[in-house]
């Protein structure tokens, strides 16, 4: 006999990896292309974080793509498993909810890469109220929504490895940038902040 949590099936799993991504790039596309009028002040961008933006760009789109397209790695298909999928399913949902207001507070602050942009300010409000990286946060959730959408051992925990790499070489490097900028007003923002979980870390 089937629960409700059967409803969710491998096809379904997939299709909201692959909204997602829809998603993602709709809610990105308008910064991205604002952001290009906005001068860059200061920037970080250099072979090291071509490489690191590479890597989590493999791990959250091209790896699970190819699976979820073309079965690719066939090999390491595991078991599905409904629950883990709901589960995986509102991670989703979560990471889209907080990638749209990082970039609607940001607004010509944001940038894809390490810059400080002409006429920076330091966003404190909002989701940025708690923790200094809530963009880290919501590909964080991404990426634990696309290990437990998609049963393969591959395919799966891909998002973790690549962005996992990324945020580990880069956040560090982020911050010196920021207290660079902006000293003592993000020492003390710092201070009483968390990086992307409140009150933990």
């Amino acid at each position: 006999m089937r629960d409700g949590l059967g409803i969710v099936t491998p096809l379904l799993a997939k299709a909201v990896c692959l909204v997602g991504g829809v998603a993602w790039f709709v809610i990105r596309y308008p910064h991205q292309r604002r952001s290009r009028h906005t001068p860059v002040r200061e920037s970080g961008r250099d072979r090291r974080e071509r490489v690191l933006l590479g890597l989590s760009l493999t791990g959250l789109g091209i790896v699970p793509w190819l699976y979820i397209l073309a079965g690719f790695p066939r090999i390491a298909e595991h078991r599905f498993v409904p629950a883990l999928a709901w589960a995986g399913t509102l991670c989703f949902a979560s990471a889209l909810w907080l990638f749209y207001r990082t970039h609607a507070e940001l607004g010509r602050n944001w940038s894809v890469t390490l810059e400080v942009r002409d006429r920076h300010t330091l966003v404190t409000g909002g989701v940025y109220r708690r923790i200094r990286h809530p963009m880290y946060a919501a590909f964080w959730l991404w990426a634990v929504a696309q290990a437990l959408l998609l049963p393969n051992w591959v395919a799966g925990p891909a998002g973790l490895v690549g962005f996992g790499a990324l945020f580990l070489f880069r956040v560090g490097r982020e911050e010196r940038l920021m207290l660079q900028a902006f000293g003592d007003e993000y020492r003390v923002y710092m201070r009483r902040t968390a990086r992307v979980v409140p009150w933990v870390y």
